[in-house]
């Protein structure tokens, strides 16, 4: 923790002796933030605070679908901005009477669990090596990745879960210091037991309803991590490339010249695609050209996707270049000629469509057995020289489809794989998933739009079938037939009982493990379930579906998912997907989207731009209350930037806290003096304490519907707003009343006034700040502030309300505003601000000097002012009343 600031910020006691009240805990000397974090973090855990009830009703529980990080990753300041948001809605929650089911959960499952385990301990899986009992892996990995340890699947898998739970402390450590209240006792992995026994429950069901199904299509592939992609993982990135132009050949002998960024495709022409209105290309639909360097005849199609502005305004259809490609393989049944594989070379035997010996011999030449980028060069290295290529290349960005995590772009690949349906394909399903997007309430609104876009932009039902090591198996087996061929259409599923299970390492019911692989025998699917197949089943997961069916009753549909607004089209639309196909229902309620975090210069922090923050660091500067008040700050939806200014008054809003309930108490203030019913209410008599509190029941109204709008950030606003007005206003004109200046009705009205407000304040800022407002509650109550009532409970809004109706809540405002005039001068003439005023005017309009009225003695008192004449005139410029005619009693020598 960084040096204590408490000294930059005066104490409002400094001044004034206090005497604390009878029987009230002895309040600190010297308050300080340090060492609250690791006090009331062990309290909160040895009492159970924030533990969920299991015995409830529905009515009375407030669930949140908790985002589970990945847990393999770094840590980085977005993960305190996001999960503070959430933290500061449940603890409302909390407050608000609501029995809060609030769990984490770590999300080790996938390929970046894989990609650290290979970096950390230096090894590579290969399925086909044998298990090693007790195999460790070397003390210092290699540097070189050809040096590093093979090891089986299964020992893989081991070092993954070994190392994910090592990571998971430290990121528990990190949000427990951070104040998240979440119930420690519920966490889940997505890669333990129960979530893949959830998991591959939910795939068994959409397989038996006809959601889940096998088939062999086109498919994005990442040839560096040879895994399929889906839809949702692509990133289009700006890339540099080149139009090689060249022509194919009429059977009357003209050029039909195409430009193409993919000349390495050609050998997988398939025909040709020019749009039906193009009057260039329109003699040739239904006639055949013939293709340079291979010879092989083409048909030339009209087609609405063809752009006729764009290159030469007819296209080669290759199968597959890329999405485009599909669709008009598709519509057009053109014939398959797949020659780029899942290593990402070509095939090294020539395709049987093309015929001539010159075509064979060129196939041979150019492309046979290699990688895309020197098969590129091959053929144009062959066009040049045999005087095809028409031209120079013409260089161009433009963008390729990658893997969110890969480096080289993807390619398309025929494989068997298998689908979930999720509208892609069905006009029908995709109707009713947009309606149930409608059923959520979004916030921001404006994001439901996001949703909406990305469900009628799908092509394709959503790809699960991952090739990878680590993850939850496809609980599915095929029998094999008599020459070892595997019997897709019926596959071999295991029973509910069975699950988890890893058809990799399990004989298939009803057969023996030595009829694996076997002709007449089975063989079990080699892949993993995408991350996000069992990701998109959280609700499910920790909500015991299909294991505790009273208490998925209890908390589902959840009430709220809080995540990142960029991951809308993969965790909230999937999970979307899957509570509509296994529960028709929507998964929550109500979803929450946070921003990015930007850096100084406004770009979105990330590793690979070396601008990100360690949180810790930030911890160890400002403290938890202070980094917290930094993230609340910004509204939902907001790319908000990382601001060590906001930090610096979080933190000083924490100690003002402090030091304002050390002297509030130090009065005699007690819980006994706080207003709960109107009978209470009677002790205030003075206007200008009326006014605070008129001033604090509007503020509990502003900050309550802020919450209930999800709008903590504007709780935060007017709340803060209020506690500076009450500690810089309030605090400095009533002290002479507080220490019964002027009689103990007088007193006692001022300390009621000052312990309704302290505690109203307390719970206003019990979720943002939660060490301070626990520290500041220990010293005169019992229990925990954050288990205490919201203040916006009705009984005590009407109590605080009756209070307040002797009072204007302008009232305090204008007597501050007039001492603030009286400062200024005694400031401008250079004398200490105890020096007596002997008179001065303050001028204005009738009904602001009757404002004013009431807290004219408090004002009086505050500013050392003898004589204050009230004159009735215009309105000043920038306020209401003026201060002039400030006459100074003589300076006398200390």
């Amino acid at each position: 923790m960084a040096e204590n600031t408490q000294g930059t910020d005066t104490p409002i006691d400094a001044s004034t002796p206090s005497t604390p009240a009878a029987g009230a805990v002895a309040v600190p000397d010297k308050p300080a933030l340090e060492g609250l974090e690791e006090k009331l973090t062990a309290r909160w855990a040895d009492e159970r605070t924030y533990a969920f009830d299991t015995q409830t009703t529905r009515e009375q529980v407030y669930s949140i679908d908790t985002p589970p990080p990945t847990a393999s990753g770094s840590l980085h300041v977005g993960h305190v901005f996001s999960y503070t948001q959430t933290d500061v809605l449940a603890r409302y929650q909390r407050m608000n009477g609501k029995n809060v089911f609030y769990p984490m959960g770590w999300d080790d499952n996938g390929l970046p669990t894989e990609r650290r385990v290979q970096n950390y301990y230096g090894v590579r899986c290969d399925p086909a090596k044998p298990y090693v009992e007790g195999y460790r892996p070397p003390e210092k990995p290699a540097k070189n990745q050809r040096d590093w340890d093979v090891i089986s699947r299964r020992n893989f898998i081991e070092l993954c879960e070994e190392l994910a739970v090592e990571d998971e402390k430290v990121f528990e450590d990190l949000f427990t210091r951070l104040g998240l209240s979440v119930d420690w006792d519920m966490t889940y992995r997505t890669i333990d037991d129960v979530s893949r026994s959830v998991s591959q429950r939910a795939f068994l069901a959409g397989i038996a309803s006809g959601d889940a199904y096998l088939a062999e299509a086109p498919t994005m592939w990442d040839v560096t991590f040879r895994t399929a992609v889906a839809q949702a993982e692509l990133e289009d990135r700006e890339v540099p490339g080149a139009y090689h132009r060249y022509a194919f050949t009429a059977a009357d002998g003209e050029q039909v010249f195409i430009e193409t960024t993919r000349p390495e495709l050609l050998a997988s022409c398939s025909g040709l695609v020019a749009h039906p209105d193009d009057e260039r290309y329109q003699h040739l639909f239904g006639t055949t050209v013939t293709s340079p360097l291979y010879g092989v005849e083409v048909e030339v199609f009209p087609h609405p996707l063809a752009k006729p502005d764009k290159g030469s305004g007819i296209a080669m259809v290759c199968t597959f270049g890329d999405l485009n490609d599909v669709t008009w393989w598709r519509e057009l049944q053109l014939p398959t000629r797949t020659l780029i594989g899942r290593d990402g070379r070509f095939a090294a035997d020539t395709p049987e469509w093309i015929t001539t010996d010159a075509g064979r011999q060129a196939y041979a030449d150019t492309v046979a057995g290699r990688t895309v980028f020197s098969a590129k060069q091959g053929v144009v290295d062959a066009l040049t020289a045999a005087g095809l290529l028409d031209g120079e290349p013409k260089k161009i960005m433009h963008a390729v489809n990658f893997y969110e995590k890969g480096d080289k772009p993807l390619e398309v690949v025929t494989s068997r794989q298998w689908y979930i349906r999720n509208g892609g394909r069905d006009a029908d399903r995709r109707a009713e998933l947009i309606e149930r997007g409608r059923e959520i309430s979004w916030h921001p609104e404006h994001m439901r739009h996001r949703y909406e876009n990305w469900v009628e932009g799908l092509n394709g039902d959503w790809l699960v079938s991952r090739q990878r090591f680590f993850g939850v198996p496809i609980p599915v087996w095929y029998p094999l037939d008599a020459e070892g061929e595997p019997d897709y259409e019926n596959p071999i599923l295991p029973a509910d009982e069975q699950l988890p299970v890893d058809p990799a390492a399990e004989a298939a019911p009803g057969y023996a493990e030595d009829q694996r692989d076997v002709p007449g025998g089975f063989t079990g699917d080699p892949d993993v379930l995408d991350t996000w197949a069992t990701s998109s089943l959280t609700p499910q997961i920790v909500g015991r579906w299909s294991r505790d069916e009273a208490f998925f009753h209890n908390v589902f549909p959840f009430d709220l998912r809080p995540q990142g607004h960029d991951i809308i089209r993969t965790w909230l639309f999937s999970t979307v997907v899957r509570a509509h196909a296994l529960n028709g229902s929507v998964p929550w309620t109500d979803t929450a989207l946070s921003g990015w975090i930007l850096d100084p210069d406004r770009k979105k922090m990330s590793k690979s731009k070396g601008n990100v923050v360690v949180p810790t660091d930030i911890l160890d500067q400002f403290g938890s209350d202070a980094v917290r008040y930094w993230a609340a700050s910004a509204r939902l939806g907001a790319d908000t930037a990382y601001e060590v200014a906001q930090m610096k008054i979080g933190r000083r809003l924490a100690i003002k806290l402090l030091n304002a309930a050390k002297f509030v108490l130090n009065l005699g203030a007690t819980q006994d003096a706080v207003i709960r019913t109107a009978d209470d209410a009677a002790a205030v008599t003075n206007p200008l304490d009326a006014s605070l509190l008129a001033r604090l029941a509007a503020t509990v109204e502003q900050a309550t519907r802020a919450f209930e709008a999800y709008d903590y950030a504007r709780a935060l606003n007017v709340t803060e707003q209020f506690f500076w007005a009450f500690t810089d206003d309030y605090v400095e004109l009533v002290k002479d009343r507080a220490y019964g200046g002027h009689g103990e009705a007088e007193q006692a009205s001022v300390v009621t006034t000052l312990a309704t407000t302290l505690d109203a304040l307390l719970r206003l800022l019990a979720p943002f700040q939660p060490f301070a407002t626990e520290e500041v509650w220990s010293w005169w109550r019992a229990g925990s502030v954050h288990t205490a009532a919201w203040p916006g409970a009705a009984d005590e809004v009407a109590a605080l309300s009756f209070a307040a109706s002797a009072g204007d809540a302008e009232v305090l405002p204008t007597v501050a505003q007039v001492l603030g005039g009286v400062r200024k001068a005694k400031s401008e003439a250079k004398v200490k601000q105890r020096t007596e005023v002997r008179s001065a005017v303050v001028t204005g309009p009738a009904e602001w000097l009757e404002k004013l009225r009431g807290g004219l003695t408090d004002l009086k008192a505050a500013g050392n002012i003898a004589d204050l004449s009230l004159t009735q005139g215009e309105a000043g410029e920038s306020a209401p009343l003026t201060v002039s005619d400030v006459q100074l009693a003589p300076v006398e020598d200390d």
